[in-house]
């Protein structure tokens, strides 16, 4: 029997610090991160269903959201102003998570790849509608960090939040503004005001 690799590599997305270029009150890590994400993600879905009358799956959603940054493992966290600088970086950083991507699912039984490709990759049945609230989701979860970092009097964060308010708001999703207007909110407050 061979070993694999893959669920230990997946278990260092915690060494992973994200936002390094900035300066933090808390470091944040991949793996908080990503359950962030697939939390948000399900809920963007879960509004998406019980508001708008859809029917995606919310529990695939969590999943894809889950495994969105798993390449980050091998190609670390690169900064987004360093990654969307140019075309040509964009696409060499395509490329590099690519081949990040089949290396880690390359590190699985076979009976488990496909299956896996398809999360990592998320291009499995019906994952093209979800991606758009993974990538919703993931800038919520880039929103809340920096709403708790300017929280604890770090103003370093505070171009981020305006740059990422923005983002979400050129998303032009309906689920987005509920959101923001049902949930958000409770992230500004301190836990005896979350009472």
């Amino acid at each position: 029997m061979n070993i694999s690799h893959f669920y230990a590599m997946l278990s260092r997305m915690r060494y992973i610090n994200r936002w390094g270029l900035m300066n933090n009150t808390r470091c944040e890590n991949l793996s908080e991160h990503s359950l962030d994400v697939a939390v948000i993600a399900h809920c963007l879905v879960l509004i998406h269903n019980k508001r708008f009358g859809g029917n995606l799956n919310a529990e695939r959603a969590a999943l894809l959201a889950l495994f969105h940054d798993a390449t980050e493992i091998i190609t670390g966290d690169m900064p987004t102003p360093v990654k969307y600088f140019n075309p040509e970086i964009k696409n060499a950083y395509k490329e590099i998570e690519t081949t990040a991507g089949n290396r880690l699912v390359s590190m699985l039984p076979d009976d488990f790849k496909d299956d896996m490709d398809k999360i990592i990759k998320m291009n499995g049945a019906g994952d093209d509608e979800l991606k758009k609230y993974v990538k919703a989701a993931d800038k919520f979860s880039a929103l809340i960090k920096c709403i708790e970092e300017i929280k604890m009097g770090n103003s370093e964060f505070s171009k981020a939040k305006e740059a990422t308010e923005k983002s979400i708001h050129n998303m032009n999703m309906p689920e987005n503004e509920v959101f923001e207007k049902e949930f958000l909110p409770s992230f500004y407050l301190s836990l005896d005001e979350q009472d």
